[in-house]
């Protein structure tokens, strides 16, 4: 531990991934804004000059490195990881479609990268964010309350999603590098990151698939977490000592039912027609698209089944306390702050279409 009490000191230097994203770039914002003085940011040769432009604006060069490099490649990895006392490992394949792009992307990046940080063995806390997409939602030691303790999928497939297959298996490896390397490391998994640069309505909310937004949330609580607040919370999860092996999941306080937000988006953005689909109708919708896409051996995808609905749409309840009382976060921007600042975000870019 560097004499600052915290795992590394301002001097020391850090290396995000995944920079140039919507979260990234919140996190090197939230490191600057602490007065790190030393950042490297891999950015993949593909990144749009408007984003790289974006970065550069955030700090001069001496505090903010961009290094162009792709982490399917390990000597990149091994020249990004060279010095870095800290990383926080935020790239990931986003929305593929295809399971190999999704393990590519999310898996092999992440192996080759703790490759490079056990080589250079300077590491003192990787910090890799993950995803509530995880949890099943199922068998869950208190009724409908949803924490670090509860079960994740065991492969990732049920869902039919790749990203969540591919975030199953990112942390997999986590704990397995841990184990063999002891590398130290933290898994953040945000739930529903919102904000100016991510203005999409949550899925948890609902859908609008069919022509008509179904709103399936209803009563159940959207587990919200603000970009400041969430970049904030992943930063504080890297500097904080006595926590390597630990999860932490990140969500906002008072947070909103469903019910609750859709109003609130009508009202303050634009109202528009949306059709409330009752839990036990929404339950036997996936009930019988799951059956149907089985008995025709996947020529319908399973796109509703029923451990998405467990996932997304299922009454659930979320806490932030273990972020609170192990990593000693406080909520940046209290969420009806948050939600105002949304809605006039959601507003502007209304106004720009």
């Amino acid at each position: 531990m560097c004499e600052t009490g915290q795992v590394v000191s301002k001097d020391d230097l850090v290396l995000v991934t995944g920079g140039a994203g919507f979260i990234g770039s919140a996190v090197i914002a939230s490191l600057l804004e602490r007065g790190f003085r030393h950042i490297r940011c891999l950015v993949r040769p593909s990144t749009s000059p408007r984003k790289i432009d974006a970065l550069s604006a955030l700090a001069s060069r001496d505090r903010l490195q961009l290094l162009r490099g792709n982490l399917l490649s390990p000597g990149d990895c091994l020249a990004a990881a060279d010095g870095a006392k800290l990383v926080v490992h935020l790239a990931a394949g986003r929305g593929e479609k295809s399971y190999p792009d999704a393990y590519l992307n999310s898996v092999v990046v992440t192996r080759n990268l703790l490759d490079a940080c056990v080589q250079t063995g300077q590491i003192r806390r990787f910090v890799n964010v993950g995803s509530f997409v995880v949890y099943t939602n199922r068998n869950k030691p208190q009724f409908r309350l949803l924490d670090e303790t509860c079960p994740t999928e065991p492969t990732g497939l049920a869902r039919g999603e790749a990203y969540c297959f591919a975030k199953v298996k990112q942390d997999d490896i986590l704990f397995e590098y841990g184990r063999k390397h002891n590398l130290p490391f933290v898994i953040v998994r945000p739930g529903a990151v919102y904000g100016p640069g991510n203005l999409n309505i949550s899925g948890r909310v609902g859908i609008d698939t069919f022509g008509i937004f179904l709103h399936l949330g209803g009563s159940s609580f959207i587990p919200l977490s603000y970009i400041d607040n969430c970049a904030d919370a992943i930063v504080q999860a890297g500097l904080v000592p006595g926590i390597d092996g630990e999860i932490f999941n990140v969500v906002d306080d008072d947070l909103p039912t469903s019910r609750t937000f859709l109003r609130l988006y009508k009202r303050n953005v634009h109202p528009f027609p949306s059709w409330y689909v009752p839990k036990h109708a929404s339950y036997l919708l996936c009930w019988l698209w799951e059956r149907y896409s089985r008995w025709s051996e996947g020529q319908l995808p399973p796109g509703f089944n029923l451990s998405r609905w467990h996932a997304l749409w299922k009454k659930t309840t979320y806490s932030n306390q273990k972020l609170k009382s192990r990593a000693g976060w406080r909520q940046k921007v209290p969420t009806a702050d948050a939600l105002q600042r949304y809605f006039a975000a959601c507003r502007a870019e209304a106004n720009r279409a």
